[in-house]
């Protein structure tokens, strides 16, 4: 008995073996496109109601940023921290609203909060990487970065400078 080939070959018929106009779409560089390429990446969907809130260890400042030594004191962190509970999808427009409620300074009109995420590197010393910044009282091009979108872990720290 033949196979599906006709070169002697008495295996079973597989995917490859159908013809390609009668088979299902390949994907890949034979099939058809995919979606078209949207400026930036997918937005990030989570259900709130389903999905277990992250600790967000916030740590804001009038006029600069804390200094990198001030996380690396032995189990000592920065004064004035605020325990935030949320999502990954938090928006830094929406943690600025959440700073707001504890930082008088930072309702005013045109504060200006600059966001930076503390962790440790490698070596286990901590960096501090700026990620964004959000004016208080007007939109702009950082209100819609979330965690996710900026690489957030759980256990980094934010640091947030108002102006």
């Amino acid at each position: 008995m033949r196979g599906p080939r006709d070169d002697g070959d008495y295996r079973r018929a597989g995917p490859r073996d159908r013809d390609v106009r009668g088979g299902p779409p390949r994907r890949g560089p034979l099939g058809p496109p995919g979606p078209p390429n949207l400026p930036g990446p997918p937005p990030l969907v989570i259900d709130r109601e389903k999905t277990c809130p992250l600790l967000l260890r916030v740590f804001p400042k009038l006029g600069s940023h804390h200094k990198l030594e001030e996380y690396q004191r032995n189990g000592e962190l920065p004064k004035g921290e605020v325990q935030v509970y949320t999502w990954m999808d938090a928006t830094l427009r929406e943690l600025t609203d959440l700073v707001k409620e504890v930082q008088p300074a930072a309702r005013k009109q045109n504060a200006r909060l600059q966001f930076s995420f503390v962790y440790p590197d490698r070596k286990g010393h901590n960096v501090m990487r700026a990620v964004g910044s959000v004016i208080s009282g007007r939109p702009g091009d950082d209100d819609k970065k979330n965690l996710k979108m900026l690489n957030f872990q759980i256990g980094d720290y934010l640091d947030v400078c108002i102006n």
